[in-house]
């Protein structure tokens, strides 16, 4: 793995940098429709050639229904813009995107679907379902609700949001000795490799999947893609190696966004701000096909819509639907934020309705008891710290400023633990992880565990890229997941080896392992959960032009002990930054008729650097029960930032804000509203 300082001066190798002898460059053929028939395909290679479908693997991965799994390339039908048609080679990227050119595509447009909420009660968009709900899921019990004295309720909505990291979708693939090959930019080598095998018909023992130096993912790069699979069925077919590198426009076309979730709430409580109950129905963007992350959000979603509150009545009903949208992949919160959204919107609307201040409602429905809410999340004791994030985040001084807040429990993907390797020869540590970095540094919490558990100097400690053939198994890096499951597989892998060393000679020396040797892996299991929690304070100005300058951005959250602060720090800064972004700017928009209307990064709005504020961030110090002591927090910023930030332009302009990204003219003029 490049180091930083190699990156900073352009010496990273990332996937666009390898070059292999006699490599061809892939170019896609995409649909211009979002729904039609295919009427001819004249030129390029397409799904008579490579008459594959789909894996569904990485975070939030169902098994795709049968019949709506998507093809590799599209056969006999389109459902969403940007969708493979053909691919092309040439011998450079601009010679295979002049081929395109050449190949003739007829399609017959069809009305597409493109409204989530509409889809719900619309006939089927495939003729053979029912209709386009993938698979209901209700969670909780249904209540009666006569005898509660207030009643409010709201319609929420996050728009669909591009991943958007610096470095797009890109891969090599190379066959040669009964052997694929495969370089690519991703957060879990394994799930590629699985994906790939389980679409090209290959045992994984013929694959290998190596990580290029990884330009951010966001959520992005956890599973499996068309391209992928098409490229490495090119290298098999020539026998020369083929590179495809994703543009921004087909990034923001057909890469798989996030967010794209809608809610109706009732919420139910008393006089004095007691929340007795709650009802939501949850509509998931899943988007064309199954096997995306859509009936995973909408489980998950659903299960988080009571926050960190002691809500005795519960019941959601959510609805993963179909439209002819790329599907859903998961970005950075994957149901998080949404959940979080929903409920604290709820909390705020209450607090209005009683005019009562809604930090003190919050107060009144938290604990400081674990429980189990009745839609079935783990709430660890959130009181104390609830009243700690107050003090910490000024909350009452700034009471003029008039701060939005925001309060959330962060579920990390805990579950299944994760993998390790450590080897040690030539007098240095290499280690592997079953969670691929992909700009998080990683490397920094393994030289502290390593040197923590073995002695061995930090400089002497190397983290390496993801490779298959290096590390046998692994899950991946995504869910505020790697510094706690990564970490521990880090620590057992040291403990094995110290204890095995002292076994063979009678005492432990540093020195004498380096030059002996060892090589260890560890599949490290979780038990129970890990969740954790979290609050942010916003304060903001909103001009007469309805443009929103964040003033203040504060975090309190129980990140455990952090093996290196000024990662986690970092971490959240950037969070919030995405999270400013998501409320402010960043939306993938269509037109009725399915076209794509945010085609450049600019049309889809990320925020620039004096649109920034300076981020206030504060760590609670409640170490976990494992052994580093460590908890998640990668995806906290992206929960809370949203709802404080939206609160906060609430208490400004008296606009009332049910959706996100929030629009500069709905806040024009605010006295009219």
């Amino acid at each position: 793995m490049s180091t930083v300082e190699e990156i900073v001066q352009g010496k990273g190798k990332f996937i666009d940098d390898v070059v292999l002898p006699g490599m061809q460059h892939m170019a896609v053929v995409r649909s211009n429709y979002s729904r039609g028939k295919i009427v001819s395909v004249k030129g390029g290679y397409t799904f008579k050639d490579f008459p594959a479908y789909m894996a569904s693997v990485g975070e939030g991965a169902t098994e795709g229904e049968k019949g709506l799994i998507e093809p590799v390339m599209a056969d006999k039908y389109v459902n969403y813009i940007g969708e493979p048609i053909a691919v092309v080679l040439g011998k450079d990227r601009y010679e295979a995107e002049d081929r395109t050119e050449d190949v003739e595509v007829e399609i017959e447009p069809l009305p597409p679907m493109m409204d989530p909420e509409k889809s719900l009660e619309s006939p089927p968009v495939y003729p053979f379902m029912k209709s386009n709900v993938y698979r209901k899921v209700t969670l909780g019990s249904d209540f009666r609700t006569d005898g509660f004295e207030i009643e409010i309720e709201g319609h929420f909505n996050n728009k669909r949001v591009a991943t958007d990291p610096i470095e797009t979708r890109g891969v090599v693939a190379s066959y040669e000795k009964n052997l694929l090959t495969v370089w690519i930019s991703t957060q879990s080598v394994h799930s590629i490799r699985e994906g790939l095998s389980e679409i090209l018909n290959m045992p994984p023992e013929k694959i290998r999947v190596i990580q290029a130096d990884t330009g951010g993912a966001f959520g992005l790069k956890g599973g499996v893609y068309p391209e992928y699979a098409i490229a490495a069925f090119l290298a098999i077919k020539t026998g020369k190696p083929v590179k495809w590198i994703e543009n921004r426009h087909e990034h923001l076309m057909a890469s798989r966004p996030g967010r794209g979730t809608s809610a109706f709430v009732k919420l139910y409580a008393d006089k004095t701000g007691k929340i007795l109950g709650l009802k939501g129905k949850v509509i998931v963007d899943s988007g064309a096909y199954s096997g995306g992350s859509g009936e995973f959000a909408a489980r998950f979603v659903g299960m988080q819509m009571t926050g960190p509150y002691k809500i005795d009545n519960a019941f959601v009903e959510a609805y993963p639907v179909y439209t002819n949208k790329v599907v859903q992949g998961p970005y950075r919160g994957a149901g998080r934020p949404e959940a979080h959204f929903f409920i604290e919107r709820m909390i705020d609307m209450l607090a209005d309705r009683l005019k009562m201040d809604p930090v003190e409602i919050r107060l009144m429905n938290t604990v400081d008891k674990e429980f189990k809410s009745p839609l079935g999340m783990d709430v660890p004791p959130a009181k104390s710290f609830l009243e700690d994030a107050i003090n910490k985040l000024n909350y009452r001084k700034l009471t003029k400023e008039k701060p939005g807040f925001a309060f959330f429990v962060l579920v990390p993907a805990f579950q299944p633990g994760e993998t390790a390797r450590i080897k040690i020869e030539n007098g240095e540590v290499k280690v592997w992880l079953g969670g691929d970095a992909h700009g998080q540094r990683h490397d920094l919490f393994v030289k502290t565990l390593v040197n923590e558990g073995l002695g061995i100097d930090r400089n002497l400690v190397h983290l390496q890229l993801g490779d298959t053939a290096m590390l046998k198994d692994g899950i991946g890096t995504w869910g505020s997941r790697t510094a706690m499951v990564g970490g521990m597989a880090v620590h057992e892998a040291c403990k094995k080896i110290k204890q095995a060393f002292t076994a063979k000679h009678g005492i432990y020396s540093a020195s004498a392992l380096l030059q002996e040797g060892a090589d260890e892996y560890v599949h490290w299991k979780g038990e129970g959960n890990m969740n954790s929690l979290g609050c942010n304070l916003v304060t903001c100005e909103v001009n007469n032009r309805g443009q929103v300058k964040v003033k203040e951005c504060a975090a309190y959250y129980d990140v455990g002990r952090a093996l290196t602060p000024e990662v986690v720090r970092g971490q959240i800064a950037g969070g919030m930054a995405q999270g400013i972004g998501q409320t402010l700017y960043e939306e993938i928009m269509y037109s009725d008729d399915g076209q794509l209307l945010t085609a450049s990064i600019a049309d889809a709005g990320v925020p620039i650097a004096n649109q920034l504020p300076e981020y206030k961030v504060y760590l609670a110090n409640t170490r976990s029960n494992l052994a580093t002591g460590a908890k998640g927090v990668g995806e906290s910023p992206t929960i809370g930032v949203p709802i404080a930030l939206s609160r906060a332009i609430e208490n400004v302009t008296g606009v009332k804000i049910f959706e996100t990204p929030i629009k500069q003219e709905l806040l024009i003029s605010p006295a009219k509203h």
